[in-house]
């Protein structure tokens, strides 16, 4: 009855899923679950607010369960909490007996009234807070109380105290949510079913009150007066009576139990007298238990302090073992240290030694010791003695490695057959001279980390060594380059006036010169890069690896695998395995590119002594060297390589240099046309500017396109600025001679000028200075055939402006007898004056092929003048008759 009952007041929304997991929880056990609820489980103080929260919630499940015991013939009730495991499987964590449920208080201080602690009589400790209990909502908190209420009065007879419950709203909510069901009972003759309404199944807390018999007793005692209106006084009369009797019974009863009394008063007295001895034996025994409590705590502290003393000997006894183990040196590194040889089958143990050695003093520094070793004197002598050992080490590293570089190289050297012979280009090969050095990279990194001090003679010395191969290496491949590159030497002088127009010589081909130039900087600029790399990190400089990603080396195989890159002995790391950042130091960097004008300088005279003789062979060829140079350079963006960078600007700049000097002297030789006695016709430097520029233009690679557009311009330039000065040597022939030669210019540059912008701005400059020099030749000609013809045109154009055109006709020299005078003398044999305008256009002229185009521009011209002059006439002299200009245009097209 009582699972049906809270099935009933759950309105059935019960999980039956939650009550079915707390059976599998108490399993073997013989209770039956009634009720189970989740809450969350906190910690609270009886009577005091503001606890909440105190500790974190957990999640629990409260379940109510009977048990009928059948010795007893009675049922029992328990509260029930279970926990959820760390597989969110559901075990038993407490149990309670309803029986000593004693009060039931809500926190005051939880607005929504959810949070509940219940009071049990039996507690070991009432000082421990007990734990609170907090439900999802009012409703579950209202199923589960009214539950703990039907139990404890159905099965206990009894109600606990309710502290912060609103009776009247209980009530409510119980008739509210209490529906007509269906119930079981468990009872001692077996289960029987009943079906109840909603009023006997109503629990109220009026009915906690009140029980039925008391109800009962009180509706008897009621009915057995009769009260009415008009019998007021007779009641109240009977009440007094009642009264008085029942308060002398009151005094009969209390002196009939005057001897109980005093019995009871006696056994008082006895029972107090044995509470007093029982006060003194517990007097006496306490102060016997304090002092064998003080007893107990003088020895536990004695032996707290013996167990301390311990401890701190058996631990300072290891800390000082471990100490003496890192101040030990072991033998085989000492004798490696201070005695062993340096040969290759050696290396591994003195790498080992070094290792040890740094750290060694690495462990003695005090981030690492503790500072309290620091100043022991045993740690000073080691450190000392360690201290020792390092700079003995390094010295004899460092004396060794100088002379290993040293005999190297000097090997190499002795060895003809490294270096380009007689015939024979030999490409360098320094891979062998590497895998040596290699061997020693571990050790080198192992000395930087003992003692920096001791790379700078290190480095020192290993440039010093290799910068004699170097150059040796690059002296003999450059002189054997030059030796067997065969190519006829072109003349430097292009536009000197006094040489014939054909230069069969400038045709030879000399692209041998450009390709032994390649082929020099091909072979040594990445071995060059190559040597940089390699000195940097053999020589443990904190930078980048200066051979740029995906760059060729020098000594790649045939597969275009690069031996020398391959090899992790290396690779930027520092000892401890850290990656270096890249140019974390500038002065590292610095140190560096000082060291590789160490290591390389010299090496430069060489390329300087090829490009040399390429300018002497062909100064054109500076052309394409500097492309092949600006390639190269642009390749080259390893900020550590700074020396392979200023070989090649320098060689960039040298080339340029030796240009410019070609170009400045080719100036001169056009300036020095200016000297010749007869300056008429076509100026020889104009053809042969055109032939140069077409050769120039063959010889362009890359970016050198800038380098010839600045030739472009100064010899340009140069050549207008001659030509006028030319032209002013003898001004009757001056616009002849410009006419001619900037036609000759633009007819010999016209294909050159549609591809190459520069020539085409000039090309286009030469065009109008033509047109200029034509129109000013042209009107020479035309006004001295028809001098008079046009002076007249020029009085009336003066006077228009002054006087009306009816006016001018009586004006001097301008009547119509001088007019008909000026045609007559004019115009009488026109197409005789036309034919000598002809013969002087052609006279002088050197180009034939330039006469049609200016005939054709005379004509017009011509004709324009005289349709002005004819306009003139008509509007000054309309009476007057003159040749018309049709007649006039249909004349100088018949000629």
């Amino acid at each position: 009855m009582l699972a049906s009952m809270a099935k009933g007041a759950a309105g059935g929304a019960e999980d039956e899923e939650l009550i079915s997991a707390a059976d599998a929880a108490l399993e073997g056990c013989k209770d039956r679950i009634t009720m189970a609820i989740r809450v969350g489980k906190s910690r609270g103080i009886w009577g005091k607010s503001g606890r909440l929260g105190r500790h974190m919630s957990k999640p629990r499940v409260l379940a109510l369960s009977t048990k009928f015991s059948s010795k007893g013939q009675r049922t029992k009730a328990f509260l029930r909490v279970l926990k959820y495991s760390s597989g969110g499987v559901l075990e038993p964590a407490k149990l309670y007996k309803l029986k000593h449920l004693s009060k039931v208080e809500v926190t005051p201080n939880d607005p929504s009234g959810c949070t509940f602690m219940l009071g049990f009589d039996n507690l070991r400790s009432q000082s421990v807070s007990p734990p609170q209990w907090t439900m999802r909502n009012i409703d579950d908190r209202n199923r589960f109380l009214v539950c703990i209420l039907n139990m404890s009065k159905e099965i206990l007879g009894r109600l606990p105290k309710l502290i912060g419950i609103d009776i009247v709203e209980m009530a409510l909510w119980a008739k509210e949510n209490t529906p007509t069901v269906t119930t079981k009972a468990s009872t001692p003759d077996g289960p029987a079913a009943s079906v109840m309404t909603q009023n006997d199944l109503r629990v109220t807390v009026e009915r906690d009150l009140v029980s039925q018999a008391e109800e009962e007793d009180m509706e008897a005692l009621l009915g057995t007066y009769v009260m009415g209106i008009g019998e007021a006084e007779a009641f109240s009369e009977r009440l007094k009576r009642e009264l008085l009797a029942l308060e002398a019974a009151n005094v009969h009863a209390i002196l009939e139990s005057e001897p109980l009394i005093e019995e009871v008063l006696q056994g008082l007295e006895a029972a107090s007298v044995c509470v007093e001895d029982m006060d003194e034996w517990l007097g006496i025994f306490n102060v016997k238990l304090r002092h064998m409590r003080e007893d107990i705590e003088s020895i536990e502290s004695r032996n707290n302090k013996l167990e301390m003393q311990s401890v701190n000997n058996k631990a300072l006894i290891e800390e000082l073992d471990k100490l003496l183990e890192r101040l030990r040196v072991p033998s085989e590194f000492a004798s490696s240290l201070t005695g062993s040889s340096f040969d290759e089958a050696r290396m591994l143990q003195n790498v080992e030694a070094c290792e040890w050695l740094a750290t060694a003093l690495h462990a003695l520094e005090v981030p690492n010791l503790d500072p309290c070793y620091a100043n022991m004197r045993a740690v000073r002598e080691k450190r000392a003695e360690l201290e020792k050992l390092k700079t003995t080490f390094v010295k004899r590293a460092s004396e060794f490695l100088r002379n290993y570089f040293a005999s190297l190289v000097d090997f190499m050297i002795s060895d003809k057959s490294y270096f380009s012979q007689r015939g024979q280009l030999k490409r360098p090969d320094h891979a062998d001279l590497r895998y040596k050095c290699r061997t020693y990279a571990r050790l080198m990194q192992h000395l930087k980390s003992l003692d920096k001090r001791c790379l700078g003679p290190l480095r020192k010395a290993y440039c010093q060594s290799l910068n004699v191969l170097l150059r040796r290496e690059a002296r003999e491949f450059a002189n054997e380059l030059r030796a067997s590159t065969k190519a006829s030497r072109n003349p430097t002088v292009w536009l000197e006036g006094s040489v014939g127009s054909n230069q069969t010589a400038n045709n030879a081909d000399t692209s041998t010169v450009s390709e032994a130039y390649s082929k020099m900087l091909t072979i040594f600029i990445p071995l060059l890069v190559d040597e940089s790399s390699f000195f940097a990190h053999f020589m443990c400089f904190e930078v980048l690896a200066l051979v740029p990603p995906g760059a060729p080396s020098a000594n790649a195989d045939k597969n275009g695998s690069n031996s020398d890159t391959n090899e992790d002995d290396l690779s930027p790391i520092d000892l401890d395995g850290n990656d270096i950042k890249p140019n974390k130091n500038s002065a590292e960097l610095a140190a560096l590119n000082e060291s590789l004008q160490e290591l390389l300088d010299g090496i430069q005279d060489d390329f300087y002594a090829v490009v040399d003789w390429a300018y002497k062979i062909d100064p054109l060829r500076c052309i394409s060297m500097h492309g092949i140079t600006e390639r190269y350079l642009s390749g080259q963006k390893a900020d550590a390589a700074g020396f392979v960078r200023r070989l090649l600007d320098d060689l960039e700049s040298r080339i340029s240099m030796q240009f410019s000097k070609f170009v400045d002297e080719a100036c001169h030789q056009i300036e020095r046309n200016e000297r010749n006695v007869r300056q008429m016709g076509i100026q020889s430097y104009i053809p042969r500017f055109a032939t140069l520029a077409t050769r120039m233009e063959q010889y362009i690679q890359g970016q050198s396109r800038d380098l010839v557009d600045q030739a472009y311009t100064k010899f340009v330039s140069i050549m207008f600025v001659t030509l006028e000065r030319i032209a002013q040597t003898d001004p009757k022939y001056a616009d002849m001679v410009l006419l001619e030669n900037y036609a000759a210019f633009q007819n010999s540059l016209y294909d050159l000028a549609n591809v190459v912008p520069t020539l085409a701005k000039f090309y286009h400059q030469a065009s109008e200075a033509y047109e200029q020099a034509c129109t000013r030749h042209i009107s020479v000609i035309i006004y001295i055939q028809f001098e008079k013809l046009f002076q007249f045109a020029q009085k009336i154009e003066d006077l228009i402006y002054t006087i009306t055109p009816e006016e001018i006709p009586f004006q001097l020299g301008l009547s119509k007898m001088d007019l008909r005078k000026m045609l007559k003398s004019s115009l009488s044999g026109v197409d005789k004056s036309i034919s000598a305008m002809y013969r002087r256009l052609q006279k002088n002229l050197t180009s034939e092929e330039l006469l049609p185009s200016l005939w054709d521009k005379c004509k017009k011209e011509f004709l324009d003048k005289y349709e002005s002059f004819a306009v003139l006439i008509a509007k000054v002299y309309p009476n007057e008759t003159i040749t018309s200009v049709d007649e006039m245009r249909d004349l100088l097209a018949s000629m």
